[in-house]
């Protein structure tokens, strides 16, 4: 009898488990944060207590999951409208290498070694770190790489070929763009409808910059935007609400 409830237990906290799961979304499924790791650790927790305890009620453990599954999609809503909390609950992005150079602080900080660092780039079918404009570590653990552009002749630069008849309209225009350097690329300038002054500060732009550029694309109000970032050559990604 006991071995009977074991098994009943088992396949109903299977489907109850699965349920719970695709309800709190389908980044658990892919690269957890580390809120969203402890909870699907306690939720597994929980579930192998009951079902190893037939002296125990389902709602024993029915009852704190769905209790953890609320607290999971009421900060994931929270986050959602708040980056200040998405911040804290998920963490930011760490530059790692810039410009070929390693940020050492940096990964003391984040105890991430340089076997972890060259098993990572091995990974982005990178050879050598002079490759490497820009190397971020996600909140989610993975390293995200942007090589050095080469010219022709296979000399790293920093921008492509230009032919010398139209060279001076490239530098000029070149020179309009913002300067964005060392940085996680691309930059957020608007996050569901709100303005990310540091970053505008980190280009030594204005909120008058942005919108005149937004103008320029039909938008007349930061609030229609629901992101606008910015790449390593100043162009502008807006997408409107």
């Amino acid at each position: 009898m006991e071995l009977t409830a074991i098994l009943l237990r088992t396949i109903f906290m299977y489907f109850f488990i699965f349920l719970i799961l695709r309800m709190m979304g389908k980044r658990e499924i892919g690269k957890l944060s580390v809120f969203d790791l402890v909870i699907s650790i306690m939720i597994a927790e929980i579930a192998v207590i009951v079902i190893e305890s037939t002296e125990k009620t389902l709602i024993t453990a029915v009852a704190p999951i769905i209790l953890l599954v609320l607290i999971q999609i009421g900060f994931a809503f929270l986050t959602l409208k708040n980056r200040t909390m998405r911040l804290l609950f998920d963490g930011k992005p760490s530059v790692l290498v810039q410009d070929g150079h390693l940020n050492r602080k940096e990964m003391f900080r984040q105890r991430y070694n340089l076997d972890d660092l060259m098993l990572q780039l091995r990974e982005n079918q990178v050879s050598s770190l002079h490759e490497v404009k820009l190397a971020v570590l996600e909140s989610t653990g993975k390293l995200s790489v942007i090589l050095k552009e080469r010219d022709e002749g296979g000399n790293e630069g920093t921008t492509a070929n230009r032919s010398p008849g139209n060279s001076d309209a490239s530098h000029s225009k070149a020179d309009s763009w913002p300067r964005v350097r060392y940085e996680v690329l691309p930059l957020p300038l608007i996050m569901d409808g709100q303005v990310q002054d540091d970053n505008l500060e980190k280009l030594g732009k204005t909120r008058f910059w942005l919108k005149s550029e937004l103008q320029r694309h039909d938008v007349d109000n930061f609030k229609q935007v629901f992101f606008c970032s910015i790449d390593h050559k100043g162009k502008l990604y807006i997408d409107k609400k």
